[in-house]
C-alpha cells in the first residue's frame, strides 16, 4: 500500500498496523514504554523545541508530577536528557537525545513496515 494511500485506512486497519508494529518492537527486544510515556518522547520529538515540563503538562493536559513519572523512565533510558534552562534557572529543558532518536527511528521503520504489509 503507498504510503499516501490512508483513505482506505479504516479504523479495523489503523489498529492492525498498530498491533503489528508494537508485535514487531516487543520482538526487537525494545524498551516498553507506556502510552504517556510514548507521548511524551513523540512530543519531544515531533513538536520543535524548546520543551519544558510545565510545556508538555499544558500541552498534553496531564499533571506535572505524571509528565515527571514519564521523563524519569525517559531519562533513564537515555532516551531524553533534562537541562537546566540557561535563560530561567528555575526551569527545566527536555531536549533529544541519540538513543532516542534512534529508538523513534527504529520504531518508525517498524510502522512503515507494517504499512506495506497491512494487507497480506
Amino acid at each position: 500500500m503507498p504510503l499516501d494511500s490512508t483513505s482506505s485506512l479504516t479504523p479495523n486497519r489503523l489498529l492492525k498496523l498498530w498491533h503489528d508494529a508494537l508485535l514487531e518492537s516487543v520482538r526487537r527486544d525494545t524498551p516498553d514504554l507506556s502510552a504517556r510515556q510514548m507521548s511524551v518522547l513523540l512530543a519531544v520529538y515531533v513538536v520543535p523545541p524548546p520543551h519544558t515540563v510545565r510545556g508538555l503538562s499544558s500541552s498534553m493536559n496531564v499533571s506535572k508530577p505524571a509528565i515527571t513519572r514519564a521523563l524519569d523512565k525517559l531519562c533513564a533510558l537515555d532516551f531524553l536528557r533534562r537541562k537546566p534552562d540557561e535563560t530561567d534557572r528555575r526551569s527545566i529543558v527536555v531536549q533529544r537525545t541519540v538513543k532516542g532518536s534512534v529508538f523513534l527511528s527504529d520504531f518508525g521503520d517498524s510502522i512503515a513496515e507494517s504499512l506495506k504489509h497491512l494487507d497480506d
